[in-house]
């Protein structure tokens, strides 16, 4: 694509990052076959495409955002379906996210609506708080059609009716300590033990440090790491979202230093994107550029750094059928397909792959908060076929897309990792107890 840009704006590094981005795109259309909201929607301005088209007129001439820009960029949801199907290497991502950026520097947004972002970047991103809006959210739930009436309200009523019923018990696991492999050593890693998933899922970085331990792998969880900064960097908050990288980066260096890391641990699949990206993110700061790097290339999501290890033989789970669901952020944002099917695999699992897989669920960080009705349409399009392949139970790598799916469906959907440590001699995860007594007696 031909671009136009003065050597003036070309002196910000992120227009000319964009820029270079712009130039390798030539508009094939391949990307709009797989893209959630033009397959949904069908405006070719909800397409990889159009939205490009849109973002080089913005910054080229060099202009504040305007409502349509800001309606389909909020309508994309980063699941990088484009990115893998774009023949040319296009990196959606990157522009994308500069786009964001300028928006949230450039565009006034109604009042509702920054109010609403504002509420989501305070509290999502730290559990305390997080955890306190659950609570608060068990009173507010009969009052979600009322919300779900008024458009500018219509988020708030998505937040009350993705609230869960009931909120586990904070886990030891997500306190700053080491706990140790048994037997021999056979290695040392760090986990992320995030902001939402420890809140709503805690069982998940449980079973990932039980499993390591057993296999002689040593677990730290450093003191000051937190949020990977993913929910605020998709909103254009960039100060922040970099605030968030450098604090992480600084606590995994202290571990790397008190003994060496092998890698760093993800279990959202999300959060693993956007670390792995800290390197670019971080590239022009000189304090951090290179910590960032060294970072970005320990980050291994759990399936990534089990398929390396050799695992015991499977104590339960045999004959289960599993639909593995590939959240976006694993298929497409960290081109992890393999592993997580070769493990379920041998495990004993027999594993099936839903149609349209390549298509998001609709949860996205924040977007089925932000745009209710295409998430809650691409869930049910997700579910209706997971469900065609009469799986005993769902697999997934991203607490989102647990969260979004099993909103939608009956069928118990668990982490890979908690089935990986069942099958391995770990406790059994809470949603296989709404399976069939009959099925799982077979399977143990």
């Amino acid at each position: 694509m031909q671009t136009n840009f003065t050597a003036e704006q070309l002196a910000d590094s992120g227009v000319a990052e964009s820029e270079k981005i712009l130039r390798k795109c030539v508009h094939c259309g391949f990307c709009t076959a797989t893209c959630p909201t033009y397959v949904t929607l069908g405006n070719e301005l909800d397409s990889p495409r159009g939205r490009i088209y849109l973002i080089k007129d913005m910054l080229e001439n060099n202009r504040p955002a305007d409502k349509q820009v800001v309606t389909h960029i909020d309508r994309c949801l980063s699941c990088l379906a484009c990115m893998t199907t774009c023949p040319l290497g296009v990196n959606y991502m990157h522009l994308v996210d500069h786009a964001r950026v300028h928006i949230e520097k450039t565009y006034k947004r109604p009042l509702m609506n920054r109010i609403t972002r504002a509420l989501l970047a305070m509290v999502l991103p730290y559990p305390a708080r997080l955890r306190a809006s659950l609570y608060a959210a068990r009173l507010g739930r009969p009052f979600a059609p009322l919300f779900r009436a008024v458009p500018g309200l219509k988020p708030m009523a998505a937040m009350l009716e993705l609230a869960p019923p009931s909120i586990p018990r904070p886990s030891e696991i997500a306190k700053p300590g080491t706990h140790a492999g048994a037997g021999e050593k056979r290695g040392r890693v760090a986990i992320l033990t995030g902001c939402a998933q420890p809140v709503l899922r805690p069982g998940t970085n449980e079973a990932t440090v039980r499993l390591l331990n057993r296999v002689g792998v040593e677990v730290v969880v450093p003191e000051g790491e937190g949020c990977c900064g993913a929910l605020v960097h998709h909103m254009g908050r960039e100060h922040d979202a970099l605030d968030a990288a450098r604090k992480n980066i600084d606590a995994w260096t202290r571990a790397i230093d008190q003994g060496g890391l092998d890698a760093i641990i993800i279990t959202a699949s999300g959060c693993g994107t956007t670390i792995k990206d800290y390197g670019y993110m971080l590239r022009e700061d000189p304090a951090y550029a290179q910590k960032a790097e060294r970072v970005s290339a320990l980050a291994k999501d759990i399936t990534e750094y089990l398929a390396t290890i050799e695992l015991p033989a499977p104590v339960n789970g045999a004959g289960l059928v599993v639909a593995y669901h590939s959240a976006c952020s694993m298929q497409h944002g960290q081109k992890i397909t393999v592993q997580p099917k070769a493990l379920l695999k041998a495990a004993g699992f027999t594993v099936k792959d839903p149609p349209e897989g390549h298509l998001c669920c609709g949860s996205a960080g924040t977007y089925n908060i932000m745009q209710p009705e295409i998430a809650r349409t691409l869930r049910d399009r997700k579910v209706a076929n997971i469900e065609r392949t009469r799986p005993d139970v769902i697999a997934a790598g991203n607490i989102g897309c647990i969260t979004q799916i099993a909103g939608g469906t009956d069928i118990p959907i668990i982490h890979t990792v908690e089935l990986l440590d069942w099958v391995y001699g770990g406790e059994k995860p809470e949603g296989l107890r709404a399976l069939k007594t009959r099925t799982l007696e077979a399977a143990e």
